[in-house]
């Protein structure tokens, strides 16, 4: 008798609990909100809508948003140090096929490999940083201050990485004499000009890399999101427009060399970054911003 209790007990412990008293449309629109969750740009092979890739970047945001500044900065050094694979890359082939037109363009082909490292690996990198989590901070008018607390943290790691690589580059010699003065004469050359035209090119810079996010958001594969980054950053690249960490690696490599001075080189940093900045902010985050909820 005390065995057929014990199964009986048993087997009502088994039962599942009893749903509840929900309607078919509020169970609907659970799910819908989970989907929004789960990347909902990319668990089918229909376009995404602008809708669907803002909930993709919200979601992303909101994972950035929630690490702990130690992974944070960690994860900013490496960005820094691996977008030096552009710098790198550049420079051997602009050393290797000589100062010509047509050799300049087939190095400047190479210039989005440390963009397609960092953003294919999640590293972080300041100018994604521009489009996730001021998106999520329009979308729901919270999160301003771990906004800031992410930038505080990305921005200059991101930077000390660069310098890292350049050191690498330029003191230890594991590059010929000749990669290395490549490099430095690309520093020197990107960081010419007057500040406002540094700010202006650093809007272009910061438009387009924003824009890859976005779009990279959306994406349904890897191979298609490898292909956005080099189309767009290539871009970048042959139209020497500025860009804060990509363009420090060369030169911070100038500044190690004799070169270039570290004054001048904060000199760059500072309008670089700002109109990274406003590209990324103005020119992406707020028009997809506009436009989804325009369509709600």
């Amino acid at each position: 008798m005390s065995l057929n209790i014990s199964t009986e007990e048993v087997a009502e412990e088994e039962k599942p609990a009893p749903a509840e008293a929900t309607s078919p449309q509020e169970s609907i629109s659970e799910l819908l909100a989970q989907d929004e969750q789960a990347q909902p740009a990319q668990r089918d092979l229909a376009r995404p809508t602008a809708h669907q890739i803002f909930a993709q970047v919200a979601s992303n945001a909101r994972h950035e948003l929630a690490r702990p500044a130690s992974a944070l900065a960690v994860a900013g050094v490496v960005g820094g140090l691996t977008m030096g694979l552009t710098a790198l890359s550049t420079s051997i082939v602009a050393a290797d096929l000589g100062a010509s037109a047509n050799a300049q363009f087939i190095a400047h082909c190479l210039y989005p490999i440390g963009f397609m490292a960092v953003i294919l690996g999640r590293g972080q990198l300041f100018t994604e940083n521009t489009l996730y989590p001021v998106a999520l901070v329009l979308a729901e008018r919270r999160h301003f201050w771990r906004t800031l607390r992410l930038w505080a943290v990305v921005f200059p790691t991101n930077v000390v990485g660069a310098l890292l690589f350049a050191v690498l580059a330029v003191k230890t010699g594991a590059l010929r004499p000749e990669y290395v003065a490549s490099m430095a004469n690309f520093g020197v050359e990107a960081a010419r000009g007057p500040a406002g035209q540094v700010f202006w090119s650093g809007v272009f810079g910061g438009w387009i890399i924003a824009l890859v996010a976005w779009l990279v958001s959306g994406s349904h594969s890897i191979t298609g999101s490898a292909l956005l980054i080099w189309v767009f950053t290539f871009v970048v690249g042959l139209g020497h427009f500025a860009h804060c960490i990509a363009t420090s690696g060369e030169i911070l490599a100038a500044v190690l060399t004799g070169q270039y001075s570290m004054g001048g080189y904060f000199g760059w940093l500072l309008p670089a970054t700002l109109g990274n900045i406003a590209g990324g902010v103005m020119l992406v985050t707020l028009l997809e911003y506009g436009q989804v909820k325009s369509g709600e």
